[in-house]
C-alpha cells in the first residue's frame, strides 16, 4: 500500500478517536494535503538531499560519465522552472541540481543594490534565498500533486483510477540538492560556522568554500584575489563540518574551492614551526630576494627564515604579499591535496578558460596522492567559450600540420567563421565538454553559475525592441504567449502556477460547497485548454 493510502487509513482511524467534532474532516482531503508538504523542515531536505548526492558521487566513481549538472539561480521561482523543466522533457530529476551563486545574490538579491562579487551583501540572504528556492520546489510538488488528485476524481473507470493512482504513487519530487556558496566564510571561522547552519537549517547539503581571504573577496574571475594559508582554510572547513554534524546531516557535503591559479597575493605569511610542513610549504611560494646581512634590509621590512637562509618576502603598497609568477598550478594541487586530507568532499578549481587538458593536468597530479579526488567545475559565461574553443581547435590543427592560412586567429570570433569548419569543430568540443572533461579530467558537477541573469536580459532585450518598436502587442504574443502555448510552457496558465487551483482545492477541504471558488467558467485561464 502507498504512503498516500496508509495515511488515508491512519487519519481515518484517528478521525474516529475524536467523535462527532471531526465528522467534518476527510481523511482523504488531509491525506493529500501531507502528500503535498512531503517535507516539512529545511534539515528534512537537506537529509534527503545528502543522500541523493553521496549517491550520485559514488556512481560517478564507478562510471564518470554519470556526471551531474546544474544551473545558477537567483529567485525560487527560476528554480522552480528549472525543475519543473526537467521533468517535463526528461521526466526524471537524475543527477539534475540547482546551484546557488554568490555572485548572484550579490548583483540582484542585495539591499544595498547590485554589488560586485566580494562580500558586501548581507551574509544572511544566502541562506534565505536557500528557503526561498525550496519553498518554490515544495510548491512545485504540491501543485503537480494537485492536478493528479483533481484527475483522480475525475477518473471514471478502474483502469483510468489505477493509472493515475499509480502516478500519485511513483510521484517523483522537485526536490533536488543545492550546491550553496558561502564565498569565503564572511568573517572568521566561526562566522563561517554561524552562517553556514543557517544554511543547513534552510536546506543546503552541499556548501562551497573558498580560499580567499574574506573581506578582500573578489570574483573567481577577475584580478586582485589574495588567499589564506592552509591552516586558516582548513579551520573554516572544519567549521562547516562541525555545523553539519551539530544539525544530523552526517553526510553532508563540502566544496573547497581553490583559486590559487589566479591568485597572485596573499595577506599573511603562514606560521611554520619546521621544515617542510604546511607554512612552511606556502611560505616556499613567496616572491622574494634572499638577504645576507641586515644592510639588505630596509626599515619594515619582512624577513623569514626559508631553504636555510633568510628570505626577503616582496612586499606591495597594499600590505600584500606576492607569489612567485608561475607558482599557481602548484598552490592549485596543494591546496586540493590538503582540503581533501582534511575534511573536503570535492573539489572546485577556479580556472582562466575551459580547457580539459588543463584541468586533467591538475587532477591527474592530485590523484597521486587523493585516487578519488573529483571536482565541481564552474562552465562560467565569464568565459568567451566561442573564441576559447576556436582557438583551442586553430592551436591543434596548426599543431597536427593542417593548412589553417584562411582563418585569423586574432579574429576567430568574428561572425564570418560561424560556418566554417573550424567553427564546427569547436562547436563540437563545446558540445561535449562536459561529457569529456567527466571523463578526462575528474569533474563529478558541471554547472554554470548565472544562466539566468544573462538569459532574462537576452529575453528581455529582445521583448522591449518588439513591443516598444513596431510589433507592438505581437511582439510579446508571437514571441512570448504563443510560444509558451505551443511548448507547453505551464507558466502560460500563471494564474495556476501561483497556487490558485491549489487555494481552490483547500476551499473546498474547508467550506465544502460554500466555497467560493476561483477556477470558474469564467476564469480567463480556462482559454488556454485550447491548443
Amino acid at each position: 500500500m502507498s504512503n498516500y493510502l496508509k495515511d488515508i487509513d491512519s487519519i481515518a482511524s484517528l478521525k474516529a478517536t475524536q467523535g462527532s467534532a471531526w465528522d467534518a474532516i476527510n481523511p482523504e482531503y488531509a491525506a493529500r494535503m501531507r502528500a503535498q508538504n512531503r517535507f516539512k523542515t529545511g534539515l528534512d531536505i537537506a537529509k534527503y538531499t545528502a543522500g541523493i548526492m553521496r549517491a550520485d558521487m559514488a556512481r560517478y566513481d564507478e562510471d564518470p560519465s554519470q556526471y551531474t549538472q546544474s544551473l545558477g539561480c537567483w529567485h525560487g521561482f527560476i528554480g522552480q522552472q528549472k525543475l519543473i523543466s526537467i521533468k517535463k522533457h526528461f521526466n526524471s530529476t537524475d543527477r539534475k541540481y540547482l546551484y546557488l551563486s554568490g555572485w548572484m545574490v550579490a548583483a540582484l538579491r542585495s539591499e544595498f543594490g547590485p554589488l560586485p562579487d566580494q562580500s558586501m551583501h548581507e551574509k544572511t540572504s544566502v541562506a534565505s534565498l536557500i528557503e526561498e528556492l525550496y519553498t518554490f520546489l515544495r510548491q512545485a510538488d504540491a501543485r503537480e500533486l494537485g492536478g493528479l488528485f483533481r484527475a483522480l476524481d475525475k477518473a471514471g473507470t478502474s483502469e483510468e483510477k489505477k493509472a493515475v493512482q499509480s502516478k500519485i504513487d511513483n510521484f517523483q519530487t522537485h526536490i533536488v540538492p543545492i550546491i550553496a556558496d558561502i564565498d569565503a566564510g564572511f568573517g572568521n571561522e566561526e562566522a563561517t560556522y554561524l552562517l553556514a547552519k543557517k544554511m543547513i537549517e534552510a536546506g543546503a547539503c552541499c556548501i562551497q568554500l573558498e580560499n580567499q581571504v574574506s573581506d578582500e573577496k573578489q570574483c573567481g574571475h577577475q584580478d586582485g584575489k589574495v588567499t589564506v594559508p592552509h591552516e586558516d582554510f582548513l579551520a573554516k572547513i572544519r567549521a562547516v563540518r562541525y555545523a553539519f554534524l551539530e544539525l544530523g546531516v552526517d553526510d553532508g557535503v563540502i566544496v573547497a574551492r581553490t583559486d590559487s591559479l589566479g591568485a597572485g597575493l596573499t595577506k599573511q605569511i603562514a606560521v611554520t614551526n619546521e621544515p617542510g610542513d604546511l607554512g612552511d610549504q606556502y611560505n616556499s611560494f613567496l616572491d622574494g630576494e634572499y638577504v645576507d646581512n641586515a644592510s639588505d634590509i630596509a626599515n619594515g621590512d619582512v624577513v623569514i627564515k626559508a631553504n636555510g637562509k633568510l628570505l626577503k618576502p616582496k612586499r606591495l603598497p597594499s600590505n600584500l604579499f606576492q607569489f612567485r609568477k608561475g607558482s599557481g598550478v602548484d598552490r592549485v594541487v596543494l591546496d586540493c591535496i590538503t582540503s581533501l586530507q582534511n575534511g573536503a568532499d570535492l573539489l572546485w578549481i577556479e580556472t582562466e578558460k575551459p580547457h580539459v587538458g588543463q584541468i586533467g593536468g591538475m587532477v591527474e597530479r592530485i590523484r597521486e596522492v587523493v585516487p578519488n579526488a573529483k571536482l565541481v567545475y564552474n562552465n562560467s559565461p565569464s568565459f568567451n567559450w566561442t573564441l576559447n574553443f576556436r582557438q583551442q581547435v586553430f592551436d591543434a590543427w596548426a599543431e597536427e600540420g593542417k593548412d589553417v592560412s584562411s582563418y585569423d586567429r586574432a579574429s576567430l570570433m568574428n561572425a564570418e567563421y560561424d560556418d566554417s569548419e573550424l567553427s564546427k569543430a569547436a562547436d563540437e568540443k563545446i558540445r561535449t565538454f562536459q561529457a569529456d572533461a567527466a571523463r578526462e579530467a575528474g569533474i563529478f558537477h558541471h554547472l554554470i553559475t548565472l544562466p539566468t541573469y544573462h538569459t532574462a536580459a537576452l529575453s528581455t532585450d529582445n521583448l522591449a525592441k518588439e513591443y516598444f518598436g513596431d510589433q507592438g502587442m505581437l511582439g510579446y504574443v508571437a514571441n512570448v504567449q504563443r510560444k509558451e502555448i505551443r511548448q507547453g510552457i505551464a507558466c502560460v496558465k500563471h494564474q495556476n502556477m501561483s497556487g490558485s487551483d491549489m487555494g481552490d482545492d483547500h476551499k473546498e477541504y474547508f467550506s465544502g460547497d460554500a466555497a467560493l471558488k476561483a477556477a470558474g467558467e469564467d476564469n480567463t485561464m480556462n482559454q488556454f485548454d485550447s491548443k
